[in-house]
């Protein structure tokens, strides 16, 4: 066999079935690979959803295996971070070399015991960012991004839950609460959730197949991918519409109750022309949105009148009313009685 090996004839035409036999098929170089901060009190479910999209993405079937995908938690301290739901999760790498990853992504979650990311974060993430690599907040991440000083000039999403925190902390800016995600350069950001899916079956898709990114979002039940301008679900609302320029409308109105805005403003913000909008507005709802926008601050001023201590002055005030008087004039012929009367009916029987 050694004589074989190096004769002429072997070194011009290989034994085909040795070859079979010795040569190992090609590892599939990992495409997509991404590191995670957790905050303190992260929001579980956001980080999960994106995390199994990429695992699901990563293998053939749902076999966990990182090929394609790679993901990991990085940390300072390598100590356990708590959730929001109380469950702890364990980093696996220190925070190293940022090029490592293709993006990094903040998790953020409860507003009121979220503290600022250590210096040695915002060290990383400014690291991150001078090397181009992209970075990503996912639920509240948003708020650690600027505070870190690296939103600046960048749009960012927001969920419309955490909007107004978001205005009162960062002065200035104006974050985008009626989109599932924002992609702004190297800069992307979601509102928790399912977006956090939405989001990470975008990356799949951009480095690894649209057929991967549907697989996983199938397998966890979720129809379909969503554009990064989906509007998002919102305050509840008895307007219900499946037509997305009038879904986005109605979030603009909901952000905007204490201080309502115009229709022309509106669709600047959307860039849609006002007629636009109210021919949306009339085909799907059969309304236009001036009294949609009316509606939708009289029942929340209804809510509050029903499950709150406040004052009807305050209500007024709080959706957008000039004062009590007004607020009772639009109340009276919206629902036949007045706040007062709503909130103190007169007893009729024991």
């Amino acid at each position: 066999m050694a004589a074989n090996i190096h004769s002429p004839s072997a070194n011009v035409l290989p034994n085909r079935a040795s070859t079979t036999r010795t040569q190992k098929p090609k590892a599939e170089a990992v495409r997509l690979s991404v590191g995670f901060i957790l905050a303190n009190r992260f929001t579980l479910c956001a980080f999960a959803n994106f995390v199994d999209v990429l695992r699901l993405a990563a293998d053939e079937g749902d076999r966990s295996r990182p090929i394609l995908c790679k993901w990991t938690i990085v940390s300072d301290t390598m100590d356990p971070v708590p959730s929001s739901s109380g469950i702890s999760v364990q980093p696996k790498e220190r925070l190293g070399d940022p090029r490592r990853f293709n993006y990094i992504v903040v998790v953020g979650g409860l507003m009121d015991e979220t503290p600022n990311l250590s210096p040695a974060y915002h060290r990383f993430l400014h690291e991150a960012a001078a090397a181009g690599v992209p970075l990503v907040g996912v639920c509240t991440g948003a708020f650690l991004l600027h505070q870190a000083g690296l939103l600046n000039g960048y749009r960012c999403c927001v969920s419309w839950f955490h909007h107004s925190d978001f205005m009162e902390q960062f002065d200035g800016l104006d974050p985008v609460a009626d989109q599932i995600f924002v992609v702004d350069r190297d800069r992307l950001t979601c509102s928790g959730g399912v977006s956090s899916a939405h989001l990470a079956a975008y990356l799949v898709d951009k480095h690894v197949g649209r057929a991967q990114a549907n697989k996983s979002l199938h397998i966890m039940i979720i129809d379909d991918a969503l554009q990064a301008e989906k509007p998002q679900p919102g305050i509840p609302l008895d307007l219900k519409t499946r037509d997305p320029i009038v879904q986005r409308a109605l979030l603009i109105m909901q952000q905007n109750i204490d201080t309502p805005i115009s229709v022309q403003e509106i669709a600047r913000r959307m860039g849609n022309s006002k007629r636009q909008i109210e021919r949306h507005f009339r085909l799907s709802l059969d309304t236009s949105p001036q009294v949609a926008f009316l509606n939708i601050r009289l029942d929340l001023a209804h809510h509050l009148i029903e499950k709150s201590q406040k004052s009807v002055a305050q209500i007024a005030v709080d959706c957008g009313f000039c004062d009590s008087s007004h607020l009772s004039r639009m109340f009276r012929r919206r629902y036949g009685g007045t706040p007062q009367a709503l909130r103190h009916p007169a007893t009729t029987e024991d």
